[in-house]
């Protein structure tokens, strides 16, 4: 596959993000009170006191981790570096979860791709066990040369995700037309690093390169903020830098377009295809 490169909008819009996001700060917690490592042997690792961690991929297992805690609403926040080089066949995820098979769930997917290529951030949110709303963007950075902050936030009214403090997708409570939104059902946070060269790049077309193996992502700087907490330590994405407040505010709408106009390159509320009889209830 050839190099990539962004259009001049796509140029715009960058500065504007790059902007926006020195307003934002994050502060970490500690991996070790914070989560459990549950699968993958020594690929899982926590180190620097607690403040940091990583996940690795080879040919014979990834490795995963989940939060200590379940959680009901609130702002989520974790910094990842993803897997530099050739990722191909590699998927990162990041997301919120409760069990059973009516399971609610909120996701961030990182699908890698090869050498020179993007990263596709695939995001979906699942309730009562059904899915099926995936948002996909390609990211305005090379996700592998720094650490970002991928956040959500989980209120009764909305989720909203953010990269680096920029909103890029709101799923809205839409009960009132008879959409299930997750709102009962308490999550926890999991992240694990695994091998879908069956699909992630290409639709399965490139496969992992093993020879490149291991695959490693990082992640640092979490932190967890109760609804209840009058004001974001992340000011600027809401009006008066409130992320309580039930809505975007102007600046943070202008951002939400600019991403979405920019850097989506899927949306299922625009997919003909797979909804020929018309598209789900919360697209209307």
């Amino acid at each position: 596959m050839g190099s990539f490169s962004f259009s001049s909008g796509q140029k715009l819009a960058i500065c504007m993000v790059e902007l926006a996001v020195l307003m934002g700060v994050a502060y970490g917690g500690n991996f070790y009170q914070d989560f459990d490592l549950t699968w993958g042997g020594q690929r899982a690792k926590i180190f620097g006191g607690g403040q940091m961690l990583s996940l690795s991929l080879d040919k014979t297992s990834g490795s995963g981790f989940v939060s200590k805690k379940e959680y009901l609403f609130g702002r989520i926040d974790m910094q990842l570096k993803l897997v530099a080089g050739n990722s191909a066949g590699t998927v990162t995820a990041y997301y919120l979860s409760s069990q059973g098979p009516t399971h609610d769930e909120i996701d961030f997917e990182f699908l890698g791709n090869v050498s020179g290529d993007p990263y596709i951030l695939h995001t979906n949110v699942f309730t009562q066990g059904k899915g099926n709303r995936e948002q996909q963007f390609y990211l305005w950075f090379d996700p592998t040369r720094n650490f970002h902050t991928y956040s959500i936030i989980w209120k009764p009214q909305h989720i909203t995700f953010l990269v680096d403090n920029t909103p890029i997708r709101v799923f809205n409570n839409a009960e009132n037309r008879g959409v299930p939104f997750p709102k009962n059902q308490a999550m926890r946070i999991y992240s694990s690093l695994w091998n879908a060269d069956d699909w992630a790049t290409r639709g399965g077309l490139v496969k992992a390169d093993w020879s490149k193996a291991p695959f490693t992502a990082y992640y640092r700087k979490f932190q967890v903020t109760p609804v209840s907490s009058s004001r974001s330590r992340n000011s600027g994405e809401f009006a008066n830098g409130d992320w309580q407040s039930n809505a975007l505010d102007a600046n943070a709408r202008r951002r939400l377009r600019w991403v979405q106009k920019n850097f989506m390159i899927y949306n299922y509320c625009t997919d003909l295809k797979r909804f020929p009889q018309g598209f789900p209830t919360e697209c209307k």
